[in-house]
């Protein structure tokens, strides 16, 4: 478990010595980046004895890779910025990336953890307050800050947060928490694609993060997963059983017989809608080609898998144009669903995006938006809202 400690120039900076030893004790792996102010209060050198790696304190340090910041990013399960100043809070909400750790920030597709430290002047500050607002509406997690006496003799809200608890909440985010511990998951993900001839076919632009960055999340979480993906370019989530399958009639396939063992269904995958009556074997030439291609409906799956739900859970995904609210309740209640995630597509673009913003009907009519953040945090909090329905 991978997990970037990022420290601000706080007097709360010594606590990141504490953290290190907790993280590392609970079998993770910390690099740390400091910020310049950092290092005023506690030196690299510690951390770095602590941890048994470098510290980065400079994206322009002559021993390292000019681009460290984007390696580290790539391999990181947890970026926790512990303790964090009001001056970086204010940074990460704003997208500035001035320093080796606000631009991690920006890299980062994981999910982030940050632990306030400050004056309680300071933190009651509207400018302080709207920053965190926007943070926490982008899906960025919060420990703190607690009440407490203040190392300039004030007393108030701004103390940073127990190491331990920071610690536990760490690895509550990574997956030691195990909460979905005996449920089994049934994942879909990706496009389908549709032969029209030998070389071409009908598809979308799907890329199948969203379903792959679900599956990721479950798994670490407990549950056993099995994910069903049309063609995808993104490698096999550790831990899944991953069932790769091109057309609809295939992932059909595919899903019901996973679908006996299933208690919780997250069907994400953009299944194409239609497909060629009658593909070419071969391919058609464009001198050859008709003026028409017959098209016909593919398996409505999510349909199917409703009327063998039995006591699962099922949650469905609705990408839109238009009405996208309107046209994703409709889905909710006609394929029988528990939850659905209404994603507006027009344009395309969200298909491919490492970043959503989506919301989240349920059958009562509660409507939660989420984002916009990473999908890998979005995946979290749809996780966390199917949590809440099996335990109620």
């Amino acid at each position: 478990m991978n997990v970037v400690l990022g420290v601000s120039g706080g007097i709360a900076a010594y606590k990141a010595c504490e953290i290190v030893r907790g993280l590392r004790r609970r079998g993770c792996a910390v690099r740390v980046v400091m910020t310049r102010a950092a290092a005023e209060f506690i030196t690299p050198l510690t951390l770095q004895a602590l941890s048994g790696q470098k510290v980065l304190v400079s994206l322009f340090d002559p021993d390292e890779d000019p681009l460290q910041h984007v390696a580290l990013a790539k391999n990181c399960r947890l970026l926790l910025v512990a303790p964090a100043t009001a001056n970086v809070i204010g940074k990460l909400a704003g997208g500035i990336a001035d320093d080796g750790l606000t631009t991690l920030a920006l890299a980062v597709r994981c999910p982030v953890l940050v632990a306030p430290a400050m004056n309680p002047r300071m933190w009651e500050h509207p400018a302080v307050i709207e920053n965190v607002r926007v943070l926490a509406a982008r899906g960025t997690l919060f420990i703190g800050p607690e009440e407490g006496e203040m190392a300039e003799a004030d007393y108030g809200v701004g103390r940073l947060a127990d190491p331990g608890a920071i610690v536990d909440r760490a690895m509550e985010i990574l997956g030691s928490r195990r909460s979905l511990s005996g449920q089994r998951l049934l994942v879909t993900a990706g496009p389908t694609r549709e032969a029209i001839d030998a070389v071409r076919f009908l598809s979308n632009p799907s890329s199948g993060k969203m379903g792959f960055a679900i599956a990721s999340a479950a798994v670490r979480r407990g549950a056993d997963v099995v994910l069903v993906s049309g063609p995808t370019a993104i490698e096999d989530p550790e831990g899944v059983k991953v069932v790769r399958v091109t057309t609809a009639s295939e992932m059909r396939d595919a899903v019901l017989a996973a679908l006996p063992e299933a208690t919780i269904v997250v069907k994400a995958a953009a299944v194409s809608d239609f497909a060629a009556a009658a593909p070419a074997a071969t391919k058609i030439r464009k001198s050859e080609a008709a003026r028409t291609i017959e098209i016909v409906p593919t398996p409505d799956i999510l349909k199917e898998i409703s009327r063998k739900k039995g006591s699962r859970l099922l949650v469905g995904f609705a990408a839109e144009t238009d009405d996208v609210i309107g046209n994703a309740r409709w889905k909710l209640l006609d394929k029988g669903l528990d939850l659905i995630v209404a994603n507006d597509v027009s344009g395309g673009a969200a298909f491919a995006a490492d970043d959503v913003q989506v919301v989240v009907l349920d059958r009562a009519g509660v409507e939660t938006r989420l984002g916009p953040a990473p999908k890998s945090a979005i995946a979290e909090r749809l996780l966390d809202l199917i949590e809440e329905r099996i335990a109620a």
